[in-house]
């Protein structure tokens, strides 16, 4: 599999990849992190704590790798999902966790770099099918070649719900939920980025 984008969600994505012995990290695309930060990154986790095995880099004929527990992962740090070449490092299942190409148009163009399929780890900004395992994955269309894993919550939410509606059924219900601190907040006042939420300026 490849990663597109290393923040929060790329970094766990990959921690939980490495931990499974059916996946293979192939490649990581980032453009704004380069190599030495992304073994720290990788490394060194407040929540998860530090990474249980080795850690290391690799530059050959222009080539960038980190080396994870001795296995070789590529590096790239193209900023156009079509340039990174996917295919010429054997990942064919992406991962697109930058958050920004939530469309299927966008998602895509991974697929020109090779890859076979996209999985959008955050809810789509369009018709993209979204799938949570252990509601609907069992619709999933193997022509599908973009899907939605949706959100944290509604994969917190959506197996529950599922079971009351099945067993008791449902009309309309309301949730409220208590959520972690994400990158976009802020743990103190400021100015909100982009300056446009105001309110989002408050912790």
């Amino acid at each position: 599999m490849g990663i597109n984008g290393f923040g929060r969600i790329g970094r766990l994505v990959c921690r939980a990849a490495l931990a499974n012995p059916d996946v293979t990290v192939k490649a990581i695309n980032d453009p704004f992190m380069d190599l030495k930060y992304m073994v720290y990154q990788l490394k060194y986790d407040s929540v998860h704590k530090t990474f249980p095995g080795t850690i290391a880099t690799k530059e050959d004929g222009g080539k960038e790798y980190l080396v994870v527990n001795g296995a070789e992962i590529q590096v790239f740090h193209e900023k156009d999902p079509a340039a990174i070449p996917w295919g010429d490092s054997g990942a064919a299942y992406i991962c697109e966790s930058t958050g920004v190409f939530t469309q299927k148009e966008k998602a895509e163009l991974h697929i020109k770099g090779g890859a076979k399929k996209v999985i959008i780890s955050a809810p789509p900004k369009d018709a993209v099918p979204i799938y949570v395992v252990g509601v609907n994955h069992l619709e999933y269309k193997t022509t599908d070649t973009v899907v939605s894993n949706a959100s944290c919550t509604t994969n917190c939410l959506a197996p529950l719900t599922k079971v009351v509606h099945e067993k008791f059924g449902l009309i309309e219900g309301l949730m409220t939920t208590v959520h972690a601190m994400t990158a976009t907040q802020l743990t103190v006042d400021g100015p909100s980025r982009g300056g446009k939420d105001w309110r989002g300026g408050r912790c």
